[in-house]
């Protein structure tokens, strides 16, 4: 029999402060339920909850994560399609404010990460009624944003609304990955980022056809029922593992930021800024850069598939590894991989093969960076000794926010520089470019430094 110990202290996978009591599990894995204080006498049966880290019901939870992650975000990272054909047709071309669409629909859901998180950890029973309520803002705001008659009713619903219930949406299920998955938590994690990846290939060839045979306004309708009905039946398994009834969620629960001035969390989330402000650029660029190097419209797209294939591959690897490195040696194998292909293969290309083989790498190595977040949580959990894990999770998703809305105007002032004298890429108006986004790259790996001089 589990048995439950009362009136110990100490530190959930996730950084959760234990002040009550804590589950123990006969694999060793601790499960920590917080309880009012004073609470005596309760127990709670740990063989009638379902297994950690494996059996029917965590994966089930798992490959409902994986196409919540494909559908939520994949759309705002197909924006590209959706910017080529507002640009050029009516009665939106010509419209200077067509990028701030897709601009605010990925920034809003990084930024407004804290608040959401924050709201749902403190008041832990709206996670689920979250999940629905996201569900019926984002296919609202898709729905009336194919009656849009100008760039100012797309910004508000293709951009603000969809980010605002993609937020509510996406938020829970990152928070129930801490109670499914200890052990693999690397993994879970991985496979499910993993998702972004695949929606970044699937979403994009999808819509560019129902653009092209119907318009803008029926694209956005049949997604929007695509939306809602890959996505209802998802909520079944998106659900806790623990019951609300003996995880005290129906109270109010604080959380803690003390982590906020922490050595280890400002050297890692200055490094996880640093790589999100030139990760994103890439992606806009290289099908244009693809063009002038000759290839047609439709070769110079496989320019961002090969990106987005590769990254599910490096979200996977990155989650094995994670789960048995420090953090900051995954941090250092992305951040070199990534340096080195952005300088030695798309500075140098000069035809569509090397770049083609950059595309691979890049994602593979760039692509695989966000799936560090559960080694920061974990590092900076026992730097801190009681840090709330999904606090340190929101802020991470912030500072990459932060390099999502800062990498647009960047990367133009890069553009306006002129072409440099060299060759390959660096010698046209993208050399900047290139060279910015290695610098980002390289600056993502402070972590490893400052683990080699002691700060993390």
């Amino acid at each position: 029999m589990t048995t439950i110990e009362l009136g110990r202290r100490g530190q959930s996978p996730m950084g959760y402060s234990l002040r009550d009591r804590r589950v123990s599990v006969e694999d060793s894995t601790s499960i920590e339920l917080e309880e009012t204080a004073g609470e005596q006498g309760v127990q709670l049966n740990e063989s009638s909850l379902p297994p950690v880290d494996t059996g029917k019901d965590a994966w089930m939870f798992l490959a409902a994560a994986f196409v919540i992650e494909t559908l939520v975000w994949g759309f705002p990272f197909a924006f590209g399609i959706f910017q080529s054909y507002y640009s050029t047709h009516a009665p939106f071309a010509g419209s200077s404010n067509v990028a701030i669409i897709g601009t605010c629909a990925m920034g809003i859901m990084y930024l407004s990460a804290p608040l959401v998180f924050g709201v749902i950890q403190r008041w832990q029973w709206t996670k689920r009624p979250a999940i629905a309520l996201g569900l019926v803002i984002m296919c609202l705001a898709l729905g009336l944003s194919s009656l849009a008659q100008n760039t100012t009713h797309l910004i508000v619903t293709q951009g603000v609304f969809y980010a605002i219930g993609g937020g509510l949406t996406y938020s829970p299920v990152i928070v129930y990955v801490d109670e499914w998955f200890v052990k693999r938590k690397g993994l879970a994690y991985g496979i499910m980022w993993a998702g972004t990846g695949l929606g970044g290939v699937l979403i994009p060839i999808l819509l560019q056809s129902l653009l092209d045979k119907y318009g803008f306004r029926t694209a956005l309708r049949v997604w929007t029922i695509v939306l809602f009905l890959c996505t209802i039946p998802l909520i079944y398994a998106l659900k806790p593992r623990i019951p609300l009834s003996h995880s005290s969620s129906s109270h109010a629960k604080p959380f803690n930021l003390s982590f906020l001035t922490n050595r280890t969390f400002l050297l890692l989330q200055a490094g996880n800024i640093f790589e999100g402000v030139g990760f994103f650029i890439p992606s806009i660029y290289l099908p244009t850069i693809a063009t002038q190097l000759g290839a047609s419209s439709s070769i110079s797209a496989l320019t961002v598939i090969m990106f987005n294939v590769a990254s599910v591959f490096g979200c996977v690897a990155m989650g094995l590894v994670i789960d048995r490195w420090h953090v900051t040696t995954c941090i250092l194998v992305s951040t070199l991989g990534s340096t080195l292909s952005i300088f030695l293969l798309w500075g140098l290309s000069s035809s569509l093969a090397p770049l083609f083989v950059f595309c691979v790498f890049y994602g593979l190595f760039a692509g695989s960076f966000t799936s560090t977040y559960p080694g920061v949580m974990k590092a900076v959990q026992d730097s801190t000794g009681r840090s709330d894990g999904i606090m340190v999770f929101a802020m991470l998703a912030a500072g990459r926010g932060v390099g999502n809305v800062v990498s647009g105007p960047v990367s133009e002032a890069m553009v306006r520089m002129g072409e440099w004298d060299a060759g390959g890429v660096y010698g046209t108006e993208w050399g900047g470019l290139v060279v910015f986004t290695g610098v980002s790259a390289l600056l993502g790996g402070v972590g490893f430094v400052g683990r080699r001089v002691g700060w993390v």
